[in-house]
């Protein structure tokens, strides 16, 4: 396997699929699979990146590919691991799932439970750009305080999605998994590494990834990188890991930059005023804040 500073020559996500200029999920996709390498088997969730990658009869994947509907990738997941285990071949094998959040935080998320308790092993990686935007850009469980989507539009009295962003990954912790970390496009090296250690983890391993998405964002299609930068820096996407019960930052942000500043570059928050910045300013330190209080400690019971 030749290798660039670390990082795989090999594209397994090969370039010519049809996702837009500047996709953030493409990114990461194609990372996670550099990572990954070629005994590797994907199973995906309806959405952008089954779309973009696999219009009949042409196919962007250079692995064995399985799709699934919304709510069944964990089940096909699962099921792939206990036939490879019951033929006798499944060292060696790494079974990546993936959805985005709608089938992660939402549709799917009891499949991804169930699969959890029965001890199966395969890696599921959450991508998340806070809507369903492949179907509209209608609002999800993973849809941030106050972005204005299609089911959530920012009116006169009620400015975007009122609710906070449900938190995945410390929710697929409490289940006693020995790995759960979030990646993102800012860090290759962080994204690789955690990569490595949720397929070599027991059990289910989750990863979280933050994935720019331009249409739905409004924001410009060159900005993926920026953004994904800027969500580190202002604390609205914390760097962590959770291995074995305890939470590690693998990027501490002790002095952050205000989230006006990420807040500024998406058109799906243009109708904020000062009052609700100042809401969101207060609710991603407090999230930030929480994390802080159980780093180094056992918060999770692991149970693999």
């Amino acid at each position: 396997m030749k290798e660039l500073k670390g990082l795989n020559y090999e594209e397994y996500f090969s370039p010519g699929h049809r996702a837009c200029a500047g996709c953030g999920e493409a990114i990461v996709l194609r990372h996670v699979l550099k990572a990954a390498g070629k005994n590797s088997i994907v199973v995906m969730a309806t959405g952008c990146m089954e779309v973009v990658s696999t219009p009949y009869p042409q196919t962007a994947w250079k692995l064995p590919w399985v799709h699934g509907a919304f709510e069944n990738v964990p089940a096909i997941a699962s099921g792939i691991d206990a036939g490879l285990e019951a033929a006798g071949k499944r060292k060696g094998v790494n079974i990546l799932a993936m959805g985005g959040d709608g089938a992660s935080f939402d549709i799917g998320f009891g499949a991804l439970s169930g699969a959890i308790e029965r001890g199966h092993k395969f890696t599921y990686i959450a991508t998340d750009n806070e809507a369903y935007m492949n179907t509209g850009v209608q609002r999800s469980g993973a849809t941030f305080p106050y972005a204005s989507t299609t089911t959530s539009p920012a009116g006169k009295k009620v400015h975007g999605k009122q609710e906070p962003k449900k938190p995945l990954p410390l929710i697929v912790a409490a289940h006693g998994v020995s790995y759960v970390a979030t990646v993102s496009p800012s860090n290759f090296f962080d994204l690789k590494g955690k990569v490595e250690k949720a397929l070599n983890a027991n059990g289910v391993s989750f990863l979280h990834a933050y994935c720019v998405c331009p249409v739905g964002w409004y924001s410009k299609s060159d900005s993926a990188i920026k953004l994904s930068k800027l969500a580190v820096q202002t604390r609205v996407f914390p760097l962590y890991e959770i291995e074995n019960g305890i939470l590690k930052f693998n990027q501490k942000v002790d002095k952050p930059k205000p989230v006006r500043d990420y807040l500024e570059l998406q058109g799906r928050f243009k109708h904020l005023g000062e009052e609700e910045i100042e809401k969101i300013q207060r609710y991603v330190n407090a999230r930030y804040e929480f994390l802080l209080s159980i780093e180094g400690k056992k918060a999770f019971d692991v149970l693999y």
